[in-house]
């Protein structure tokens, strides 16, 4: 089990801060770079731009100051047998700036780490080591994703995510692909072809791909007819509704809520082969 030993969140040094550590920090020591710091690694000095984090080993000397006033960050130091193999099983770097995908993502968790840690709670214990192992996990595959696109599109990436999950909850909000670039100030084109570059597949695909998951989980859960049922979703007429959700799903929406084909459509259609 991972252990939280202390956090802390948006501190706020407004005449800097030096933190020198010639021995260690004899824990894992993870610090989020809310502005733009120096960082010293074993004698090797690097800049960390905003919003980039860095996981220290236990056992590495380091040391961190302001380049700019007021020195900001989120931090947080853990410790646990086995912590060590699994971090090189997740190929997680030490010692390394790294750029964060989404920023507010480290935050809110180091905010709930904070409140979850003062709480006398049952499982406070195991929540804090599933929040910990969450974290790095996910920072180990958004590195991942934005390793294999390009730096051009790894720039949009969380605008463009934000986009894609905003997409997923509203499926019923009627918006022409042209709004959608325009949204992240892009060209359709240039928009269409990073979406694709990051997501593997069109805005298109996913706004159906959306607007039927939604279907489906009100097919499952409601009394509501197919023809509202269409229109909860988008559409502005059942045929087109239902010749979609046969195209996508496999059967037809009638068929589905009477458990037809049930075994071969529960996967979401997100994970389906991408158009």
């Amino acid at each position: 089990m991972i252990r939280l030993i202390s956090c802390g969140y948006n501190y706020i040094h407004r005449d800097g801060i030096l933190i020198d550590r010639p021995q260690g920090a004899g824990n894992y020591a993870f610090v989020f770079f809310k502005s733009r710091s120096e960082v010293v690694v074993e004698g090797t000095p690097a800049v960390a731009e905003k919003n980039t984090f860095i996981l220290f080993h236990p056992d590495t000397p380091h040391l961190y100051r302001e380049v700019e006033k007021p020195f900001v960050n989120d931090w947080f130091h853990c410790e646990g047998s086995g912590m060590e193999k699994w971090l090189e099983q997740l190929h997680f770097p030490l010692n390394t700036p790294i750029p964060a995908p989404d920023p507010l993502l480290i935050t809110r968790v180091i905010m709930d780490l904070h409140g979850t840690a003062r709480q006398n709670s049952t499982f406070r214990d195991a929540i804090l080591d599933l929040d910990i192992r969450s974290l790095l996990m996910k920072l180990c595959d958004d590195r991942h994703g934005k390793n294999a696109v390009s730096e051009r599109a790894a720039k949009y990436y969380r605008e463009l995510t934000g986009l894609r999950n905003r997409l997923y909850s509203s499926p019923q909000t009627h918006m022409k692909v042209e709004q959608l670039a325009a949204s992240v100030h892009l060209s359709k084109s240039y928009f269409q072809h990073l979406y694709k570059e990051l997501f593997g597949c069109t805005v298109i695909h996913d706004i159906i791909c959306g607007r039927l998951e939604y279907a489906k989980y009100l097919l499952d859960n409601s009394q509501l007819s197919v023809s509202d049922i269409a229109a909860e979703c988008g559409y502005d007429n059942d045929t087109h509704f239902m010749r979609q959700f046969k195209k996508y799903v496999g059967v037809t929406p009638s068929q589905y809520k009477h458990g037809v084909g049930r075994d071969e459509t529960s996967r979401s259609l997100i994970y389906t082969n991408k158009m």
